[in-house]
């Protein structure tokens, strides 16, 4: 199955700006392009400079001005750094998707070491929140803005093995809905995707055995697409979701509504 988001410089995000972090690949390199070919100008970053310039090459390519910038978001400095060359290149900073994430091996909570703890909560939930800090004083500065945050089907509802995981994407949603309720009046937009099974490249390498069974407890009867998490960020940072702030939107063919 092949999806494909049209777009131009005329898209529903022309004349804006467009951040992601965690670009290097899979969803947020997808999101990235599709902000491109929505019209946006997009800065990508993520700690893979080879393959983020890469994900920059293609947007450019397409039409669209893109620039990368290698950003660990575990250092403070670098995050606050990207937001404000960002802001210089292009003017100001109108959209940001903040989609960098770890997951430790499916383990029960005992049998995790604290090392499992701390990646998780300094990766998924602390440099989220810095990284939301840096684009929040750029977006006041701008007037407004939307921010998307990177959550999962693991953040509503529990998944066995996975619980350092499952308590970082939880604890974004509620930090996501709370933030949205400060800026709300501020023209400042905050939402959550949620997605469930995705076709990156880690379940792409699963053999088809291991992969059948995931399938299955899709209600669609299939794992999404990157593109389809794509089309749901650019949906939240255009004007069409001008009265959405607040909102968590599973991308999972159904799963979470059974849950």
């Amino acid at each position: 199955m092949t999806l494909s988001i049209s777009g131009s410089r005329n898209g529903v995000l022309a004349n804006k700006v467009a951040l992601v972090l965690g670009a290097s690949r899979g969803i947020g390199a997808a999101t990235a392009r599709a902000l491109g070919r929505a019209g946006a100008d997009v800065v990508v970053a993520a700690r893979d400079a080879v393959a983020l310039e890469a994900v920059a090459s293609s947007i450019r390519e397409e039409g669209a001005r893109a620039m990368a910038i290698p950003t660990d978001i575990l250092d403070d400095t670098q995050v606050a750094r990207v937001v404000a060359r960002t802001v210089e290149a292009f003017g100001g900073l109108d959209v940001a998707f903040n989609n960098a994430g770890s997951g430790h091996l499916p383990a029960p909570l005992a049998d995790l070491t604290v090392q499992d703890f701390d990646d998780a909560i300094g990766i998924n939930l602390r440099g989220i929140l810095v990284a939301m800090k840096f684009e929040l004083g750029a977006m006041l500065a701008r007037g407004g803005g939307s921010i998307v945050n990177m959550s999962s089907t693991a953040g509503l509802q529990g998944v066995r093995g996975m619980s350092a995981y499952s308590a970082t994407k939880h604890a974004i949603i509620g930090a996501t809905k709370s933030a949205a309720l400060d800026y709300a009046a501020k023209n400042i937009r905050l939402n959550v995707v949620a997605p469930g099974p995705i076709l990156t490249d880690r379940l792409r390498a699963l053999p088809v055995e291991r992969r059948a069974p995931i399938e299955r407890a899709v209600p669609m009867g299939r794992v999404g697409l990157v593109e389809e998490v794509a089309s749901t960020v650019v949906y939240l940072a255009s004007d069409a979701a001008a009265f959405v702030t607040g909102a968590v939107l599973p991308v999972d063919g159904g799963r979470a509504a059974g849950a």
